[in-house]
């Protein structure tokens, strides 16, 4: 092939290299975001790619034409040819650059600005004093189940053999959006030497040498092997020969963890299909034991392994004093704790973030008094609490064709049933205790409420006062022991019942407080109030009052101080004289309530049999066993939510009005602080935003609020972690605070609130806007993955944490998303269309009794929603959750996110139902195509994009949004601008120079003309 045949072959290797450079710099970038902790996937990338679709487009148009023009003149004659092909070039690199601006200022904003933004970082002043809150809160959370003897504290030893595996690998917390970074926390044995013990070294190189890590419990996949050497590798190693000379006393640690995206299995089978596959997961599939001689299909694994077991047997026969440690969230079985007359005390240590572990050696030396209660019942039998039969994979057997829209769809959607009712954990106990139903002596082992003291208390009740609308409950605690310590008050609520009629548990919690700390023979007068109206329960059935009503029947209710739920310290009485029903048929709503409280929710009763009290719990056997049924009826079909059955004409109004954008109204969004949500003021800020402005306010709320330069509003960064704020773009973690479940363990508002104030000061420092925490659903069964991420099997004690929080954290301006609203209990299928079926009684009085406390309590203004359904009806897109409930019953005014949008794969996440009704933010940052609202040409559309855009700015302008800081030019948009600039120049010198070069040669040629014209002639 001749030179002059190939000269198309340059132009087109330009173009290439152009292409190639533009690949490299997007996989460049992604890589950095990756080594700066953003989660990327496959489908991330893709998603980002469909929602950058037209820019690509465009661009593509833009090159190809260039290509193409490049090509298409190879026949001209230079310099014409190469002016032509100059410009196809710089119109390529002045194309790639303004799309790369408009994609980097536009849609990706905030992904890049959380990935390359200024960092901040903790002060040393809050770190410390981080700390310290840390080991306060564990001081008081972690539990004394037993002590025999005055077994506890170790006064008059320092040398310890620490037995069990877990000693040198415990647990500090949880994974998945609650996990911690473990590489900095103090370790159990770090804990126990500052405290001045002597751990057998010996015993614990041994166990390193064993193994190094603990098995991976993540997202993706997960190895619930339990790392303990058998019998015979201890005595090969000599081990209990070593540490019966090395000292008489042994501490036996039994730990436990828990995780985001699954629960704990019931049953250990040698079923195996575990991987570990790199990427963001880590690992697929589940391992039940690497140990064959563990594998136990009778056992779950909140029971002591084969090889535990066969470890304790052996301490407790080499040993006559022995503690047990149980660090765990999750409730376990603990009957083995009876069975050993060596087994003289026992510590309940929940994870205890990054310090705790410091406090359970100052419990154990008698520095610290143990002062924590339980949060959970703990029984003999977890194979016998009500709900075992849905700690299960439930899934329908009919409805494939119908949720067939996902691309990667699950063969079919998924349920639950809460058939237990209002009976869960002590509620049950005590109340089929009073029926007569249970033995409760042989069925609970410790109460909920239960823990013990290095010293005695005396409670009474010296005043009870109700003034109509208030109760006041006045008690008086005395140390009547020989130690210092702390006690807990807790005040329990007995209702009238009668038979068959509105359920009613015999005991519930209805307030509570903590002492200070009380020298022997003191005393200290503690008192706590309470509504009347909050003894009132929720009529479901119309029994009293038709479509439901919270009702306060006519009758003693039994107002009691109580050690635990069981045992009784105290009582008074109030009588109340006639039935008040709060609807406007009678007596008129609650006085917490914006309007009145109805039923809301009968379609999520489904087809199931709910747990009675009546005669005796006679139903129990009936309402209780495994599901048969697995067929999804005919009607529940026909009000299904997913992406394939939604339509938003059936919904929308026809005769909408578009509303008014793009104004020019001269408003800024700092000028809206403190503006009432109902202010015209606001109607005016929202006239001026654009319709693309408002769509990337929904789309990318994942870890961020997207800038809107319409109304000065620029971007900020939201956090992950109830345990520890996570900035998830950039790596920066704050301190590991203990697991909400320790934390509600210390029976302390005052507590509560200091750590929220604690994650609002670490806001601060860290520029930090929204928090997702705190965590607030209900320990339904102690098999529950995330556990260890919420407070308590009972709503109310939920209820005061969790508001206490908020009310610590708003002191700072941090916008505190509660989390998840509502019912997301279990980690099975969660994001697999899972339909939870239960009573509105149920969902009243405990799972949404948290989020209503910190409503109006807290007073937050945001919330996070959760992945499964109520009933039929994604919580996400649930009207009647999202604004009936929680903002015209209960006056929230604020800001939704969903939990992790992943509507692209799983079939019924869609931000186009979301915003119609309360759901406000995705939180995707990928560019997820379903997060993005469609049909944006439709009046109705544009409208419930301006609502959620309201919500959105309304809780921002309320918050640290508006800290100067936030407000700066970031560094790499400057750094932008001046690249920009520098290729502006680049260009435009080349181009004079191309355009004085072609002017030159077209001269040049000219003159050749000329002169062969002259010759010619």
């Amino acid at each position: 092939m001749e030179k002059k045949d190939r000269k198309w072959l340059k132009p087109l290797i330009i173009c290439v290299v152009i292409l190639a450079v533009i690949g490299l710099a997007y996989k460049a970038l992604m890589s950095y975001l990756a080594s700066r902790s953003v989660v990327l996937t496959t489908g991330d990338i893709l998603a980002t790619l469909s929602t950058l679709s037209t820019y690509l487009t465009v661009l593509g148009i833009i090159l190809a034409a260039a290509i193409i023009v490049s090509i298409a003149v190879f026949k001209m004659k230079k310099p014409l040819k190469s002016i032509i092909r100059w410009q196809a070039l710089v119109v390529s690199v002045l194309s790639v650059t303004v799309v790369v601006n408009m994609v980097c200022m536009g849609p990706e904003y905030a992904l890049i600005n959380n990935a390359l933004g200024e960092q901040y970082f903790l002060t040393e002043d809050t770190i410390s004093a981080s700390e310290k809150l840390v080991e306060e809160i564990a001081e008081e959370g972690m539990v004394l189940l037993k002590n025999e003897g005055g077994a506890l504290p170790l006064a008059d030893t320092t040398k310890l053999n620490v037995f069990g595996w877990s000693s040198t690998n415990p647990v500090y917390g949880g994974t998945g959006s609650g996990s911690v970074d473990v590489t900095t926390c103090v370790t159990l044995l770090q804990g126990l030497k500052n405290a001045g013990f002597e751990p057998n070294e010996a015993l614990s190189d041994f166990y390193t040498g064993y193994r190094g890590d603990r098995p991976q419990v993540g997202m993706g996949g997960q190895d619930w092997t339990i790392p303990e050497p058998t019998m015979e590798e201890y005595d090969n190693a000599g081990i209990f020969e070593q540490a019966k000379e090395y000292s008489d006393t042994a501490v036996i640690v039994i730990a436990r963890t828990g995780g985001e995206n699954t629960d704990l299995p019931t049953s250990i089978t040698d079923e195996d299909t575990y991987k570990e596959t790199g990427g963001w997961a880590g690992a697929s599939g589940v391992r039940y034991t690497t140990n064959p001689d563990d594998v136990a299909p009778e056992k779950s694994l909140l029971e002591l392994s084969n090889r535990e077991q066969a470890m304790v047997e052996r301490v407790t026969s080499e040993f006559d004093n022995v503690i047990v440690v149980v660090n765990s969230s999750n409730a376990m079985e603990l009957g083995w704790l009876e069975q050993y007359d060596s087994i003289k005390g026992a510590v309940w240590c929940a994870g205890p973030g990054q310090t705790g572990f410091n406090a359970l050696g100052r419990i154990l030396n008698g520095t610290v008094n143990p002062s924590g209660r339980l949060v959970d019942t703990f029984v003999y039998d977890l194979h016998a609490i009500p709900a075992i039969n849905y700690v299960a994979d439930l899934q329908y057997d009919n409805t494939h064709d119908m949720v067939n829209a996902s691309p990667d769809g699950w063969l079919n959607a998924t349920f639950t049933n809460y058939a237990e009712s209002i009976y869960v954990g002590y509620k049950y106990y005590e109340t089929a205790a009073a029926e007569g139903a249970i033995d409760y002596d042989k069925v609970v082992q410790f109460p909920f409420g239960y823990g013990l003291s290095y010293t005695s208390f005396e409670q009474s009740i010296t005043d009870l006062k109700d003034d109509g609308n208030q109760i006041t409950v006045t008690v008086e605690v005395k140390n009547t022991g020989s130690t210092a310590g702390k006690d807990a008050v807790e005040v329990y609520m007995t209702p009238p019942y009668t038979n068959g009629g509105i359920e009613k548990a015999e005991v519930n919690l209805i307030q509570y407080a903590k002492t200070g700390m009380i020298e022997p023979g003191a005393s200290e007068t503690v008192s706590v109030s309470f509504a009347k109206e909050d003894m009132a329960s929720y009529d479901y059935s119309g029994i009293k009052a038709k479509g439901g009503a919270y009702v306060l029947e006519a009758g003693t209710y039994d107002i009691t101080a109580r050690s635990d739920s069981h045992t009784v310290l105290d009582s008074r009485s109030v009588t109340v004289e006639k039935d008040i029903i709060y609807n406007e048929e009678h007596d008129g709503g609650r006085s917490s309530d914006k309007i009145v409280a109805e039923n809301r929710f009968d379609y999520a009763l489904g087809d199931v049999t709910y747990l009675s009290r009546a005669n005796h719990f006679a139903n129990y056997k009936e309402a209780m066993a495994a599901p048969t049924n697995f067929s999804m009826s005919d009607e529940v079909k026909e009000g299904f939510y997913c992406q394939a059955t939604y339509d938003a004409s059936l919904t929308d109004d026809a005769n909408a009005v578009m509303p008014v954008t793009g104004a020019k109204n001269g408003l800024n969004f700092r000028e809206m602080t403190g503006v009432p949500y109902e202010d015209e003021t606001w109607n005016k800020l929202l006239d001026q935003l654009t319709v693309s402005e408002m769509n990337a306010l929904i789309a990318t709320g994942g870890y961020a609020i997207a800038k809107a330069d319409s109304i000065g509003l620029p971007a900020f960064v939201e956090c992950d972690g109830p345990a520890a704020i996570k900035n998830n773009y950039t790596g920066q973690s704050g301190t590991a605070f203990p697991a909400a479940t320790m934390i509600a363990a210390t029976w302390s508002q005052e507590l509560a609130e200091k750590r929220g104030e604690m994650m609002g000061r670490q806001c601060q420092d860290m520029n930090v806007v929204g928090w997702y925490g705190p965590a607030m659903n209900i320990h339904r069964t102690p098999f529950s993955g995330r556990n260890f991420e919420y407070y308590s099997e009972d709503g109310v004690l939920s209820g005061y944490m969790g508001a206490s929080e908020i009310i610590g954290a708003r002191k700072y301006g941090v916008q505190t998303y509660m989390k998840h609203f509502a019912l997301n209990d279990s980690e099975i299928n969660r994001t697999k269309m899972l339909c939870t079926w239960t009573n509105e009684q149920a969902m009243r009085e405990i799972y949404l009794k948290p989020f209503e406390m910190s409503t109006k309590m807290g007073q937050t203004t945001a919330a996070m929603t959760s992945f499964n359904y109520i009933g039929n009806v994604w919580a996400g897109a649930n009207s009647d959750l999202l604004q009936t409930v929680l903002r015209d019953e209960w006056g929230f005014e604020g800001v939704t996110v969903s939990d992790w949008f992943s509507g692209n794969k799983d079939g019924y996440m869609l931000a186009d139902s979301a915003i119609r009704v309360g759901g406000d933010k995705m939180l995707s940052s990928q560019g997820d195509p379903k997060a993005y609202v469609s049909n944006t040409d439709s009046p109705a559309t544009v409208t419930a994009m301006r609502n959620a855009a309201h919500n959105i700015l309304y809780s921002a302008a309320n918050s640290n949004a508006i800290d100067e800081r936030n407000f700066q030019t970031p560094g790499w948009v400057k750094a932008f601008i001046t690249v920009d600039v520098a290729v502006g120049i680049l260009l435009a010198l080349l181009e004079v120079y191309a355009v004085m070069q072609f002017i030159k040669k077209k001269k040049e040629e000219n003159e050749t003309v000329k002169v062969e014209t002259v010759h010619e002639q």
